[in-house]
Order: C-alpha cells, then sequence, then structure tokens
C-alpha cells in the first residue's frame, strides 16, 4: 500500500494490517489521514499500543488505532471474552450473556459488534433494546442466570471516551484469574472474524432475546422489599438530574413503584445526551460546578434536596439547602455513614433476633472508617476490601454464600450498593434508599445533616478531605511514588509528612505494611498501580494512589482523633486540612513535576 509508507516500518506494518481488518470507513480514513498527514508519532501511540484489558475493562478515548475505543476493539475484545467463556463456563451456551449500553456516543453500535460475536459461536445474547442503567446489567446477569455480562459505558468520563465493563456469571465484575484469562484470549484472537461485522441480522436471530421488561419489572419488584413505606407516610419531592445520562425513566420508575416520593427533574440534563452540553464533565462528584443547574431548579421549586446520578446512573450523589439558605453537597464518606447508619438500623428493626456476626458490611480501604466504628459498637461484621466495587462485590457474593446477610457496601466516589440484589455500586436503589430515609428523619424532626452530626457524636469524628492532581505522563507519576520510597535519598520510607509522625506505612504496590508481624499486608499486592498508605501517630489516614480510569493522581484522608484528647470537630478540621497542604508540599511537589490540580 504506497499511501501507508511513513518511513517507519513497524508503523507501515501495523498501519498494512489495520486497513485490512478493519471495515469502518470513518476509522479507516481516520488512520489514512494520518499517514498523508505524517504523524508518525501519534501512529505509533495508536497502533503500536494497545488498550490493557484489566479489572476495570477497557475504557478510553474513542477514535482509530489499538489503544482507543472503535469497532475493531471492541470485536478483538469481545472475541478473546468469548473464548475465555467457552473455556471456562461449559454452559456458557445454555446460559447467554447480558448486553447493556448507556447513552454514549457509539455505545449502541458497540453493543451490537459484541452480540454478533457471541451469536456467531452459538452463544444466546440478552440485548437491552435500549439504553439502561449499569446495575441493570449487573442485576440482569443473575435474575437471567447468564454466564456473563457486558455493559458499554465511560460511566462519568468525558464525552470522547467509552468503555467495556465486564461482569461474571456471579453478578460482581470480574477480578483474577478472568482478567488475565480474557487478556491472554484477546491477544490470541486479533483478527477479526468477517461474521463479527453482521450486525444487520440480529433482530431476525432466535439466539437473541431483549431482556428490558423483565428486568425492569423484576428490578422494581424487588425495590419492594428494600423500601416499604406505610400508607400515612407523607410523599417527599426532590430534585433530579440525570447529568444527560440514563437514569431518569428508572428513577421515576422506582418512585412510582414504591410511592410517597415524587421526582422534579432538572430539565436541562434529564434526557440522555452523549454531548453533555451543559457540564464540563458529567460528574456529580465534582461539586457545585457539576450541580449548578439542579440547584437552580431545586430553588425555583422551593425543594431543599438533590438527588443527582452520573450519567450511566451507578452513583449517586446527594445535596441539602441548609437553614443559612445555602447549599451542602455530602461527600461519599459522609453518605456512607448515613447509609451504613441507616441500613443497620432499618434491619434491626425488622429482624432483631438475627445475630449480629451474621450481617456485613463493607468499604474500600480508602473510603472512611465509619463502617467498622459503627459495627464494633453495634456487633455486625464489618470488611475492608481493595479499591472498587469489584473487590466489594466478590466477596458480598461469598458472603452470601455462606448464608450470610450483605446490608451495604461503598466506596468514596459516591458508590453505593444498599441490598444485595445488584452486587455493584447502584444509583437508582441508593436514590429510593434515600429518599425513605429521609422522610424518616423528617418524621423524627431531623434533617440528614443533623443525622450525621449525631452519628459523629455517637461513633466519633470521621473527618474526611479527598481529592486529586491530574498527570497524564506515567513515567513521572512513578517517579514521585519512587522518592516517597526513597525519601530525600534515605532509601526508606518517610518518618513523617512536615510536623506529623508517621506510626504506619503500606505500600500495596511493593507489598510493605509495617504494622504487621510479618512486614506483610493483608490486602493483595498489586504492582500494576501505584498506592500506600500512611498511619500518623494522631489518629489521620492518607492514602495516595493512581485511578485505573483516569490520569489522576487521588489522595484520601480521614482523621479519627482519640476521644481522649479532647479535640473538638472544629480543631480536627483545621489540623486535617494542615496535613493535606504537607502531604501536597512534600509528598505530591506539584510544582516540581508539573501536575494539575483539581479544578474548583
Amino acid at each position: 500500500m504506497a499511501q501507508s509508507r511513513t518511513g517507519n516500518a513497524d508503523v507501515d506494518a501495523k498501519v498494512e494490517e489495520w486497513m485490512k481488518w478493519d471495515k469502518n470507513e470513518k476509522t479507516r480514513d481516520e488512520i489514512l489521514k494520518l499517514v498523508k498527514d505524517g504523524e508518525v508519532e501519534s501512529l505509533e501511540k495508536r497502533l503500536l499500543h494497545r488498550m490493557a484489558f484489566g479489572t476495570a475493562g477497557l475504557r478510553a478515548r474513542m477514535g482509530a488505532g489499538y489503544n482507543m475505543m472503535n469497532d475493531l476493539t471492541i470485536i478483538q475484545t469481545t472475541q478473546g471474552l468469548c473464548k475465555h467463556l467457552l473455556q471456562s463456563c461449559s454452559t456458557a451456551r445454555t446460559d447467554g450473556v447480558v448486553i447493556g449500553y448507556d447513552g454514549r456516543y457509539n455505545s449502541d453500535r458497540f453493543a451490537k459488534l459484541a452480540t454478533a460475536v457471541f451469536v456467531n459461536e452459538k452463544v444466546p445474547v440478552y440485548l437491552f433494546s435500549r439504553m439502561c442503567a449499569t446495575p441493570y446489567v449487573a442485576y440482569g446477569v443473575l435474575m437471567c442466570k447468564a454466564a456473563c455480562g457486558i455493559m458499554v459505558t465511560a460511566s462519568h468520563n468525558p464525552k470522547e471516551d467509552n468503555g467495556y465493563k465486564v461482569y461474571w456469571g456471579n453478578g460482581s465484575q470480574i477480578i483474577s484469574p478472568h482478567d488475565k484469562g480474557i487478556a491472554s484470549c484477546i491477544l490470541e484472537n486479533l483478527e477479526p472474524l468477517a461474521t463479527s461485522w453482521q450486525i444487520s441480522d440480529l433482530e431476525s436471530s432466535t439466539l437473541v432475546k431483549d431482556p428490558y421488561a423483565d428486568v425492569f419489572r423484576e428490578y422494581n419488584k424487588d425495590l419492594k422489599k428494600l423500601v416499604q413505606f406505610n400508607e400515612e407516610t407523607p410523599t417527599l419531592e426532590f430534585t433530579y438530574t440525570a447529568m444527560h445520562g440514563v437514569g431518569y425513566p428508572f428513577v421515576q420508575e422506582a418512585c412510582r413503584t414504591l410511592g410517597h416520593l415524587k421526582v422534579i427533574p432538572v430539565l436541562e440534563q434529564v434526557e440522555a445526551d452523549p454531548d453533555f452540553p451543559t457540564v464540563k464533565y458529567p460528574n456529580p462528584e465534582e461539586g457545585k460546578g457539576a450541580l449548578k443547574l439542579a440547584m437552580a431548579t431545586a430553588d425555583a421549586h422551593n425543594c431543599s434536596l438533590i438527588l443527582a446520578n452520573d450519567p450511566d446512573a451507578d452513583r449517586l450523589a446527594v445535596a441539602v439547602k441548609l437553614p443559612s439558605g445555602d447549599w451542602h453537597i455530602f461527600s461519599g464518606n459522609e453518605l456512607g455513614a448515613l447509609f451504613g447508619w441507616w441500613s443497620w438500623n432499618h434491619y434491626r428493626q425488622k429482624h432483631p433476633d438475627t445475630p449480629a456476626k451474621d450481617v456485613y458490611m463493607l468499604a474500600s480501604t480508602v473510603s472512611s472508617k465509619i463502617l467498622g466504628s459503627i459495627a464494633k459498637k453495634e456487633g455486625f461484621c464489618f470488611e475492608e476490601t481493595l479499591t472498587g466495587f469489584k473487590w466489594m462485590g466478590n466477596r458480598s457474593h461469598d458472603h452470601l454464600q455462606e448464608g450470610k446477610t450483605v446490608l451495604f457496601a461503598f466506596e468514596e466516589a459516591i458508590g453505593f450498593m444498599c441490598g444485595s440484589s445488584v452486587l455493584d455500586k447502584d444509583g437508582v436503589s441508593a436514590a429510593v434508599v434515600m429518599g425513605q430515609m429521609v422522610l424518616y428523619l423528617q418524621s423524627q424532626g431531623l434533617s440528614l445533616y443533623d443525622q450525621l452530626n449525631n452519628i459523629y457524636q455517637i461513633y466519633g469524628f470521621h473527618l474526611s478531605s479527598n481529592s486529586y492532581y491530574i498527570c497524564h505522563d506515567p513515567p513521572t507519576i512513578e517517579k514521585m511514588f519512587a522518592e516517597i520510597r526513597d525519601y530525600n535519598g534515605t532509601g526508606k520510607y518517610p518518618e513523617s509528612c512536615g510536623p506529623y509522625k508517621i506510626k504506619y506505612i503500606r505500600d500495596l504496590t511493593v507489598g510493605y505494611d509495617n504494622s504487621q508481624p510479618d512486614g506483610k499486608p493483608l490486602l493483595p499486592v498489586s504492582k500494576s498501580s501505584q498506592m500506600i498508605t500512611f498511619t500518623f501517630e494522631n489518629g489521620c489516614v492518607a492514602t495516595l494512589r493512581t485511578s485505573g480510569t483516569e490520569p489522576k493522581i487521588k489522595y484520601y484522608t480521614e482523621h479519627c482523633p482519640d476521644p481522649t484528647t479532647g479535640m473538638d470537630r472544629k480543631s480536627a478540621e483545621t489540623e486535617l486540612e494542615d496535613i493535606v497542604q504537607c502531604i501536597v508540599k512534600y509528598f505530591y511537589q506539584p510544582d516540581k513535576f508539573g501536575f494539575i490540580a483539581r479544578s474548583t
């Protein structure tokens, strides 16, 4: 191919391969234009490197090339997944797979291409006929007794991105060894079959069924087991934004099914729109900037409660108007405290005789330890996992198989699993459980903010401050963490951060934990990601880690001062703020490394 000559033999070979395999004219033209324009460096990045398939599946920018989301990489990924599934599950051709998609550009097409791959291998597919919430796929895998599930979504990422999230037959996101097995099979099946491109006749295939109506009905039926109202319960109005995503019809139906909850939609954001025109980042976790229109809608309707889902409706943000007129946006850790308190008290009222030791709650290691404090006082079991609902979902499944009850799990990034019908974070069920909690508190003359303070009074202060820096250069991030491990050239970890003495250090990248007798951490080690936790002598815990899906170096801090010190909340907040500043100054060193601070 004369038009593919760039002067780089490796690139030329990959361009030729791409033009042979890719059947999408848009992405073919994109590659040819880069060749014509002499963009060799861009071609190297796109064609000589592949997206890594991991426990988060895939998530990347859409475009042409092996390191981007496009028709060809979706087919390659699904061919690998299908091969691994058939090797691992003898009943896959009977059980089938569930496939759903969100409202982003190409999501429906990617879902159909994935369906075609399975159908060609005689594997039945439950393909949602319209866009759905991510928790509907997790729920659908269990309801349909499927071998696995795929959700095409990039959650709250920018509009240019898309993703591919995989669930196993237990309804939880995949973990090792399946992630490694799938990754290997992808590399062994890169050449697309001609039949993998044939999506025009899927509707007539006897192997393709639409689970939408059944999942819609059964999911809401199960919500009645989780949330129940008395006839005399008043109606709660709340302002709701879907953040230009898929959540509105699912939250609306949940409220209709349960009664006593009325949605006031943010009209500008309630319909799915892949351009996300009113928000720079379609992530309600980003704070007031993302909730500006919701606050305006709430003010116009004299409404004091805002509930917000992210675009695939698996996360929930909550804001309340305070007596001062200001809006308080609850952090994920604050919501975890409220949901944890409510889950236990609501369950205890209904099941007073169930042994507490048979009841579990879970949280990720970077989230607040508030559930541990509640569990210690109330007697139920608390378990800490690695970051991500893939770990909490799989551990919850293990406990359920043992006959235990799993009430709640959460991560600080506004992800909540209420009950165990969905073994993943679920912003729809979390929204209606929050509505039930607010109605109960109102009957007691309390607000959410009041109850949060009550929880801290009973179980101790758990004050958190979390944020991140942006860096698009992985080697620079690795250098930052390497300097922490060789602090000031001493060959050792730091003994303090500014004036704050460090008691323990746990490094889940290299497998070090000096709080354990053998120096080895209790949680699994992963060399593919950076994660160090510092426990300070004053009771503060801080974790620094890289994101698996975004170019972020995150920090999570929580201060739980010893009650015997007599430190009040304001003093604890001031001390925590100073610790964070020291972490930024001495560990992150943003000026030295060129990190970009989170925009506010």
